[in-house]
């Protein structure tokens, strides 16, 4: 039984800026299939390599797999549909599967516009991957496919969806073979030093109305401490890793099991040899102010944070659940820790204009973070906040949802002005940084981190990937009348995925009014009950058994 599993050639120009990434979802899927029996895994990484359609054809026809697997995040959606179609051709007798956050919650669109794709894996993928492959394996395909959960497939004319798969309860029994991959090849720019995205928890509690993670993998769940720094011992020994960023929503969560990780990476001495970053929230970072040098010492040096917006409306908007003044203290804490921040703000709604630009670089100068990034809002079509904003949103070209292009057109801005907004606050912010910050921060560790950074950022500039600059024909502010981010006017919503989300809108509206109902009704008897006066001599008012005590009804 042949697998091969293929990372679409996509490129933006976003959190490229900083290196290579090794896609982890190959290593946990692949350690899956591994314990499960399944060792003929080959991973092709079609982004890391810039494999063009012939080179990946030659592969997939020299290897002749039996499975072909691609996932795919929202702009890379075409290009996942591209090697599948790709693998049609060459080895048609494969069976051809799409996983990934984008294919979970828009399979219908998916099936639509690629009917090659033979099924599509909803949700988390190492147990509903596994028993597809054993269904493959052992003749039952296509035959038992309404028997597995977590599957989304075409029948004919009609497409199908299996019952849901419960989430992978016990993640400590998922053991990644990172081997598969290229290490030589994932270098993190700053450092010039391999990187790992190892994953310590999956979920998040919190329900941003921009974020889709929450929904994707539901409950909230974290490995073992132990589990986590032995798998990270194994890359930093095996793989010659010298930085690992989490790959969670936010690692801090759980207060008690982060601080059991930095204490066994503490106890292993593994703070010599590997550093680390993460993504969290600035209001963790305020709960821990007395850990944060703990933390610095179990070799935690950068910390992104979700600040978002400078505007405590755009905050309420976001439902991020933080203040302005929050973001500021956090920074100014992480700082004292000799943590490096990092920033990032969410701009590109209808309601941008040239003065909140302006507004989110004074915040990031005054706040005084070490990096700052300005992601143009993406309005990912399975978020809540997509569906507030959807009569707005005039692009469905998925392949430009990036977070570099701006989707939305704020209504006092073309998207042109947009861009240059951003660029004036990004060449601003960096260019003082670089002048009168970056080479006076010491002569040590700090200055060669912040060097590194502004490395990768002018690296990307004079390439002109940076933001697919070049791809757009940005130059400056004298060209953004002129600039043309390509979309492709063709790309429209399934009729199959408008009827699934009119449907879920329906339903939602039903809900939302019995809770209403609901409630009314609780109104209404509590107004009842406070009607019925208990009589002054109450203790002669006898209750079941003789009590003088009521029970509410």
């Amino acid at each position: 039984m042949r697998i091969v599993l293929v990372h679409p050639n996509y490129h933006s120009g976003g959190a490229e800026i900083a290196g290579n990434w090794p896609p982890a979802w190959v290593a946990y899927l692949a350690g899956h299939l591994r314990d499960a029996g399944y060792t003929d895994v080959t991973f092709l990484d079609a982004m890391t390599n810039h494999m063009e359609d012939g080179e990946l054809a030659a592969k997939l026809a020299e290897l002749q797999p039996d499975v072909v697997g691609v996932t795919a995040i929202t702009p890379s959606i075409y290009k996942a549909e591209e090697v599948l179609k790709i693998a049609q051709s060459v080895v048609p007798d494969a069976v051809r599967v799409l996983g990934g956050v984008h294919a979970t919650f828009m399979y219908k669109q998916v099936l639509s516009e690629a009917p090659w794709a033979d099924v599509i894996v909803r949700g988390e993928g190492e147990e509903v991957f596994t028993n597809l492959v054993k269904a493959i394996d052992d003749g039952r395909w296509p035959d038992d496919r309404k028997r597995i959960h977590g599957l989304a497939y075409r029948d004919g004319e009609r497409i199908v969806a299996t019952q849901a798969a419960s989430t992978v309860k016990d993640l400590d029994a998922i053991n990644p073979d990172w081997s598969l991959l290229e290490w030589d090849k994932y270098i993190y720019i700053p450092l010039n030093k391999k990187v790992a995205i190892p994953n310590m928890a999956r979920g998040c509690p919190f329900t941003c109305s921009f974020c889709s993670q929450w929904k994707f993998w539901r409950d909230y769940r974290v490995r073992d401490p132990i589990k986590v720094v032995d798998e990270i011992e194994d890359l930093v020994e095996n793989h010659d890793v010298g930085f690992f960023i989490l790959a969670d929503e936010e690692p801090t969560i759980n207060r008690k099991k982060f601080i059991q990780f930095c204490e066994e990476l503490i106890r292993r001495d593994l703070p010599r040899r590997v550093q680390w970053g993460i993504n969290t929230r600035v209001t963790d970072i305020y709960r821990d102010r007395e850990l944060l040098k703990f933390y610095r010492k179990a070799g935690l040096v950068h910390v992104s944070l979700g600040t978002e917006a400078a505007a405590q409306l755009k905050l309420d908007m976001f439902n991020k659940e933080t203040k302005v003044e929050e973001n500021k203290e956090a920074i100014r804490l992480l700082r004292e820790a000799d943590i490096f921040t990092e920033a990032q703000f969410i701009v590109g709604l209808d309601n941008e204009t040239p003065e909140t630009l302006e507004e989110t670089f004074q915040m990031a100068w005054d706040w005084q973070p070490d990096l700052a990034n300005w992601s143009m809002y993406t309005p990912w079509p399975f978020t809540p906040l997509f569906q507030d904003l959807k009569d707005q949103v005039e692009v469905f070209d998925f392949s430009k949802y990036n977070f570099v292009t701006p989707i939305m057109k704020p209504a006092a801005m073309t998207r042109g002005e947009l861009l240059d907004g951003v660029m004036k606050n990004y060449r601003r912010f960096y260019m003082r940084k670089a002048l009168f910050h970056y080479p006076w921060r010491g002569t040590g560790y700090r200055r060669r981190y912040l060097l590194g950074c502004l490395k990768a950022f002018l690296k990307a500039g004079v390439g002109r990937t940076f933001y697919d600059l070049g791809k757009a024909g940005y130059w400056g502010p004298q060209t953004k009348g002129k600039v043309d981010f390509h979309f492709d006017e063709t790309r429209t919503i399934a009729e199959a995925q408008m009827e699934d989300w009119e449907a879920a809108a329906d339903r939602a509206a039903r809900a939302a009014e019995r809770r209403e109902a609901v409630r009314a009704q609780g109104k209404e008897r509590a107004a009842e009950r406070n009607a019925l006066k208990m009589p002054e001599d109450a203790a002669k008012v006898m209750a079941c058994g003789g009590s003088t005590e009521q029970m509410d009804a």
